[in-house]
């Protein structure tokens, strides 16, 4: 019974390659944008004194860009 479901829900190759580069695509992009704005930024953030400081939103953006990259690699491989 659990092969016929995991067959019945099986995506055909160009889905999974479709979805996957949609995914790893918005990774990249969420890295690279968010770090490149992060830089522009940098000197109004240090100026606000907010908790968060250049390193928890690099590291937000870093681990943010890892989870799409992550989905991506899921959803070419399962």
């Amino acid at each position: 019974m659990v092969s016929e479901q995991k067959k019945e829900f099986e995506d055909c190759t160009p889905c999974r390659i479709l979805g996957a580069s949609a995914f790893i695509g918005l990774g990249v992009f969420s890295y690279v944008s968010g770090h490149s704005q992060l830089t522009q930024q940098q000197a109004a953030i240090l100026k606000s004194n907010s908790i968060f400081g250049m390193r928890s939103r690099r590291n937000g953006i870093t681990g943010l860009a890892s989870v799409f990259l992550g989905l991506g690699l899921y959803r070419l491989m399962a």
